[in-house]
């Protein structure tokens, strides 16, 4: 089963950018949308850039990363239609997992990004989701863009999913998850094992 890929997943959280929707969104609704990646970047840059150890940029992205991020809805995206045949213990483990994994995943690499900014493009609708463009630029390296879309399941604005090197994050982890499940008899109790093997395996390389 891949693993959650650190470098994309903070690219994705530092770059933040999303591709052209199906349509244009109005004035108010795009400047909300810019606004909120705009203040979530900013905030995401101003930690990765700070001279701080790295434990605690660790400590201060985490709340960051709860509340801007919809880790719960990309978790049931990523169990796909696996989600349905869950026990409800099931899916509360899983959730728990899945958490801990995507965090992981998120603040391991922080401390390989130091000098970057990012720039905000055009804002775009498909669907009940927005698109946001942007740009992250790195000392030494290409531009990188990178498409991020922005939900409202929860009433407020939160990320959903990021487009970057030419894939989908959740649609990725959804097939290698549901790949991992058929190939162990449709079993979910097989992912939850795996997933906290690696949680394991992780605790142990980081003690």
């Amino acid at each position: 089963m891949r693993l959650l890929s650190g470098r994309r997943i903070v690219l994705a959280t530092l770059a933040l950018t999303c591709a052209s929707g199906l349509f244009a969104l109005p004035a108010r609704a795009a400047d909300n949308a810019k606004q909120f990646i705009q203040s979530f970047g900013t905030q995401l840059v101003a930690i990765v850039n700070s001279p701080v150890p790295l434990s605690e940029k660790k400590i201060k992205v985490l709340p960051l990363v709860q509340k801007n991020v919809d880790i719960d809805g990309i978790g049931r995206y990523c169990l796909g239609r696996y989600w349905k045949i869950a026990t409800p213990e099931q899916k509360q483990r899983y959730q728990a997992l899945f958490h801990e994994v995507l965090v992981n995943a998120i603040t391991d690499k922080l401390g390989e990004y130091r000098g970057v900014s990012f720039t905000i493009g055009d804002v775009t609708r498909s669907g009940n989701e927005d698109s946001v463009n942007a740009i992250l630029t790195r000392p030494q390296q290409p531009p990188a863009s990178m498409q991020w879309i922005v939900g409202y399941e929860n009433g407020q604005p939160q990320v959903v999913d990021v487009i970057g090197e030419g894939a989908s994050l959740r649609l990725t982890q959804r097939n290698d998850y549901s790949s991992f499940i058929a190939r162990n008899g449709d079993s979910v109790a097989a992912l939850l094992s795996a997933l906290q093997k690696q949680l394991d395996r992780h605790n142990q390389s980081t003690n």
